[in-house]
C-alpha cells in the first residue's frame, strides 16, 4: 500500500514537472487572468510584457493593452468570459514595461482557477509578421499609385515636348538684340520646371531612374549644399543650424546622381520645415555592413551599404502618421507653401529604385532620423563629360528616320533635325517605318519605345535589322532605360536619351552615334 501511494505520488510529480518544463519553455506568453489581473504566468510572458510576476499581479491587464485598441479587446474577452459565440483568438496592441508597443495574438479558452471562472490565455508576439505585412500593404499602395501617376505622366512627357523644344528653335532663328528671347527662354525654362514635376511622378511609376553610374554620395550632398536652393532655403530659415558629418572614407554607389540629389534635398526641406522655432539638422553619411538582417520600417537584407542619414530636433513623426508620410500629396504642410506634396514619395520611390532600404526613428515633440541604406561598391568614379557646343552638334545632311506614334513628337524632332542640318522624314507607326526602310535608306532611325497600336520600339528594331542588318538607331522614351530599351541596345542601338529632349540633347545624343 505504501509503495502504490509512493508510485502514484511520484507520478504526478513527474507529470507536474513535465507540464513545468513544457510552460516555462513554451515559445508563447502562457497566463491566467481572474480578476482582471495576470495570476498566473511563465517566463515567456514576463520576457514579451517585460513586468515580473510580481509587478503583473499588482497591475490590471487592461492597463497592458494599447489604449486605441482596450474597447474592442475587452468586449471580446467580455464575451468569452461569459462563454458567448466569439472567435477564439485576438489580434491587438499591448504596452510593454519599456512603452514599446508590441503587436500580439491572444487565444483564450475557460477554466477554474482555484474554484473562480479564470481564462488561461496564450499570447504570441506578431510584431514582426505585422511589420512585414505593412511593408507589402505601402509596397502594394506605391505601386497602384505609381501606375495611375505612369499614364498621366507619359502624356504630359509628350505635351511638354513642343513647350521645351521649339523655344530652342526660335532662339536659333531671332537676332540675339531681339526683345523676344526673353519671354522665349522664360517659356522653355518654365517648360523645364513642368518636365521635373512630371519626372517627380515618374518616380513613382519604379520607371523613373536614368542609368546608374558610379558616385560618392558625398560629393551628391556637396553640390547641393552649393546650390541656389539650399542657398534660399538658409535664407528663410537663419535659425536652424545645419551640420555636416560626412564619412571621408565613404564608399561608392551606383545610382541615378539626379535623384539622390533631388531626395538630398526633399529630406532637408522635411526636416527644416518640422522645426517650427530655433532647432538642428544633422546631414550625415557612414559606411555600414550588416551581418544579419534589421526588422525596422524597412527589413534591411545582409550586406555592405552607404548610409545616408538626415536628422532633425523638430515636432517628431505621430505613430499614425508613420504609415503614411511616403504616400503622394500626404502632408501636414500649408497647402501652395511646400511643393508639390510628393517629397517624400519620391524618397521613397528612389531608394527602391536604387534597391535600397530606408529606417525611420522619430518621437514626438523631440525629432526624426530618417537613414537610407543604398548598397556599396568599390567601383571608380567615372569620369565626367564634357558637354559639346552648339557649332559641335551641327548636321552634315546625312538621313535621318523619325518613328513615333504621335504626329506633335514627329514634327518636333523632324524641326530640331532640319535645324541642325539633317536630313529627316517621318514614320508613325513601326510597321510604317519597316515599310519605308524596304525601299529607302536612313543612316539613322530615332525611334520611339512605347507606341500603341502595333509594335513597339523593340520588336520595330528586330524587324528592321532584318531588313536593314547594322542600321544604327537611338532610342527615345518618357520613362528611363526599361529592360526592352536595353535589349534594343544588345542588338545595336545606340543612345537613349529621355524625353521631353532639348535640341541640344538630340543633338549630342546624335552626332556620338556618328562620331563616336
Amino acid at each position: 500500500m505504501f509503495n502504490r501511494k509512493q508510485k502514484v505520488e511520484k507520478q504526478i510529480h513527474d507529470n507536474e514537472e513535465k507540464y513545468r518544463l513544457l510552460v516555462d519553455n513554451a515559445n508563447d506568453a502562457i497566463f491566467i487572468v481572474q480578476d482582471e489581473v495576470i495570476k498566473f504566468s511563465n517566463p515567456k510572458t514576463e520576457n514579451i510584457i517585460g513586468y515580473s510576476a510580481e509587478e503583473m499581479a499588482q497591475i490590471s491587464f487592461e492597463g497592458l493593452i494599447y489604449q486605441d485598441d482596450r474597447e474592442l479587446v475587452l468586449e471580446w474577452y467580455k464575451r468569452r468570459l461569459r462563454g458567448e459565440k466569439a472567435a477564439s483568438s485576438c489580434s491587438f496592441q499591448i504596452i510593454s514595461k519599456t512603452d514599446a508597443r508590441l503587436w500580439v495574438e491572444v487565444n483564450t479558452v475557460l477554466l477554474d482557477w482555484e474554484n473562480r471562472p479564470a481564462t488561461l490565455n496564450f499570447l504570441r508576439d506578431i510584431t514582426a509578421q505585422k511589420k512585414l505585412e505593412a511593408q507589402l500593404q505601402r509596397s502594394q499602395k506605391m505601386e497602384a499609385i505609381g501606375t495611375l501617376a505612369g499614364g498621366v505622366a507619359h502624356d504630359l512627357n509628350n505635351i511638354l515636348s513642343g513647350i521645351v523644344g521649339y523655344p530652342d528653335i526660335l532662339l536659333m532663328q531671332i537676332p540675339k538684340d531681339s526683345p523676344l528671347i526673353k519671354p522665349i527662354i522664360a517659356m522653355r525654362d518654365s517648360g523645364v520646371k513642368a518636365a521635373s514635376i512630371v519626372q517627380d511622378l515618374l518616380t513613382l511609376t519604379r520607371m523613373g531612374i536614368a542609368t546608374p553610374v558610379v558616385a560618392n554620395i558625398n560629393r551628391i550632398i556637396s553640390e547641393y549644399l552649393e546650390s541656389p536652393e539650399y542657398e534660399k532655403l538658409k535664407f528663410y530659415h537663419p535659425q536652424i543650424d545645419v551640420k555636416i558629418n560626412l564619412d571621408v572614407n565613404l564608399l561608392n554607389t551606383r545610382c541615378s546622381t539626379v535623384h539622390l540629389s533631388k531626395v538630398i534635398m526633399n529630406l532637408v526641406i522635411n526636416a527644416v520645415e518640422a522645426i517650427p522655432n530655433e532647432g538642428t539638422i544633422i546631414l550625415s553619411t557612414e559606411n555600414r555592413y550588416i551581418d544579419r538582417p534589421i526588422s525596422g520600417y524597412d527589413s534591411i537584407e545582409e550586406g555592405e551599404y552607404v548610409a545616408l542619414a538626415v536628422s532633425d530636433t523638430g515636432i517628431g513623426i505621430s505613430s499614425e502618421d508613420m504609415e503614411k508620410i511616403f504616400e503622394p500629396f500626404f502632408t501636414k504642410k500649408t497647402m501652395g507653401k511646400s511643393g508639390t506634396g510628393l517629397g517624400m514619395s519620391v524618397v521613397w520611390s528612389t531608394v527602391k529604385d536604387h534597391k535600397g532600404y530606408i529606417d525611420i526613428e522619430s518621437t514626438e515633440g523631440k525629432g526624426t532620423k530618417i537613414t537610407l541604406y543604398f548598397p556599396a561598391t568599390r567601383e571608380r568614379v567615372a569620369q565626367e563629360k564634357s558637354s559639346l557646343s552648339i557649332a559641335e552638334y551641327m548636321g552634315d545632311g546625312k538621313s535621318i528616320l523619325v518613328v513615333d506614334d504621335l504626329k506633335e513628337q514627329r514634327e518636333l524632332a523632324h524641326c530640331m533635325l532640319t535645324k541642325l542640318g539633317y536630313t529627316a522624314d517621318t514614320a508613325s507607326s513601326g510597321e510604317e517605318a519597316i515599310k519605308y526602310l524596304k525601299d529607302k535608306s536612313a543612316d539613322l532611325i530615332l525611334l520611339d519605345m512605347i507606341m500603341e497600336p502595333g509594335i513597339d520600339g523593340l520588336e520595330t528594331y528586330k524587324k528592321i535589322l532584318e531588313v536593314r542588318p547594322g542600321q544604327k538607331a537611338i532610342i527615345a522614351s518618357g520613362f528611363s532605360e526599361t529592360e526592352r530599351v536595353r535589349e534594343a541596345q544588345r542588338l545595336g542601338a545606340g543612345q537613349y536619351i529621355k524625353k521631353p529632349y532639348t535640341l541640344e540633347k538630340l543633338g549630342a545624343a546624335v552626332k556620338k552615334e556618328f562620331v563616336p
